[in-house]
């Protein structure tokens, strides 16, 4: 069943869509100025490690907002030209609405929207969920993970640094067939595995190592980096 959403509406269901997102957590918007309150749900959602994706239109960050989407650990931002959809999403629900992840339109505008649960709307939520992905794959990612990355390796105490000797000279493994590779945590596939990747290009697939140490781990190609090197390199 298909819910019509208020200004108000919408604010209080994009709050519960954050909250309950237990496995991803997507959220398009072509301007964002993202209010207090969703940054702490946003932040903890981060801290359990799911995946966020943030899309906006290109040149339409801020400042500020790059700041703080930078320090999160598992949010991918991209951004998109011609981006006008406002669309927020998680595993289980999907909203579609004129309203921006912008605090003045949640607090100043006329809104309208319209929520969509999977359980009662398979169909609609699943092709929600499929143009979704599409905007994703054609938008451009923005190279946070690897400022983060180069960023946490300069900032490292001694020991981590011995312990990751590789990562300052630039050495890393693809994360399929273990092969060395330059770390890009953006490619962390070689030339072979990333062809036979690309026919589904399912982020999400697992893989066999780290990108960082190589390694066995759980990696996907959205998220490359065990958490033991994220944990070290955050130390």
């Amino acid at each position: 069943m298909v819910e019509f959403l208020e200004t108000t509406g919408i604010s209080a269901a994009l709050t519960d869509l954050i909250k309950n997102a237990n496995d991803k957590l997507f959220l398009m918007s072509p301007y964002l100025q993202i209010a207090d309150r969703l940054r702490l749900l946003i932040k903890e959602r981060d801290s359990r490690k799911i995946d966020i994706r943030v899309v906006f239109r290109t040149d339409k960050l801020n400042a500020e907002e790059m700041s703080f989407l930078q320090e999160l650990t598992s949010v991918k931002v991209s951004s998109c030209d011609n981006l006008h959809a406002k669309c927020y999403l998680n595993e289980k629900t999907a909203i579609i609405t004129s309203m921006n992840l912008y605090q003045h339109s949640q607090q100043n505008n006329w809104e309208m929207g319209i929520k969509i649960e999977k359980n009662t709307d398979p169909e609609l939520y699943n092709k929600i969920y499929a143009e979704v992905m599409l905007i994703i794959q054609n938008s451009q990612q923005t190279p946070f993970s690897i400022k983060k990355i180069e960023k946490d390796i300069k900032s490292a105490p001694p020991s981590i640094k011995s312990q990751q000797a590789n990562i300052s000279n630039g050495n890393g493994f693809c994360i399929r067939c273990g092969a060395n590779l330059k770390i890009d945590p953006e490619k962390p596939l070689c030339f072979n595995c990333y062809r036979s990747w690309e026919e589904y290009s399912n982020l999400d697939y697992k893989e066999n190592f780290c990108h960082i140490c190589g390694k066995e781990s759980d990696t996907t190609y959205g998220k490359p980096v065990c958490y033991n090197c994220y944990k070290k390199l955050n130390k």
